[in-house]
């Protein structure tokens, strides 16, 4: 057993004994504040953004189809909707605002493409195809056709045929 010696030299060695735990308590709290407090973000997915929002912005007549053969008919039933067009705004992080399927708010989409593959028009922080997407199968600058990329989502929306208002 340890005795406490009440000698100059034992005085000594409790001091250098308590400055050896108060050394090694400051290096662990101070390895403790100094590592990460939460893990770092997710990387952001990498793609293009094909469609510049400028092209997207403005006002639309709005249609959609289930079957390929109505897709020219439909495009005349979405000028026809001009009269009640759907307004795409700019976004404030350089994206446009338009409504995802089934959510009743506006949400800030940008139009991205990886490596050559399709494009999709969706959230900025989603991976291009992703279950939020659409997929744009034609655009021309007057004439947007968008296809969800979700198959439960697709088969309720159909083919959206946007035709651009003058």
């Amino acid at each position: 057993m340890f005795a406490w010696s009440k000698s100059p030299a034992g005085r000594a060695r409790r001091t250098s004994m308590a400055g050896a735990v108060f050394a090694a308590t400051a290096l662990l709290l101070a390895a403790c504040t100094t590592g990460p407090t939460e893990p770092p973000p997710p990387a952001r997915p990498q793609y293009t953004s094909p469609i510049p929002p400028d092209r997207l912005v403005g006002r639309w007549g709005l249609a959609a189809y289930h079957r390929p053969d109505d897709a020219t008919r439909t495009e005349a039933q979405a000028r026809a909707q001009c009269s009640n067009a759907y307004v795409i705004t700019a976004g404030t992080n350089g994206g446009v605002m338009m409504y995802l399927a089934d959510d009743n708010k506006l949400t800030e989409v940008v139009s991205k493409q990886v490596s050559g593959g399709p494009v999709y028009i969706g959230p900025p922080e989603d991976p291009a195809g992703g279950e939020r997407d659409r997929q744009v199968v034609r655009f021309d600058g007057n004439v947007l056709v968008l296809r969800f990329v979700d198959p439960e989502v697709a088969k309720r929306y159909g083919t959206m045929v946007y035709v651009r208002c003058s």
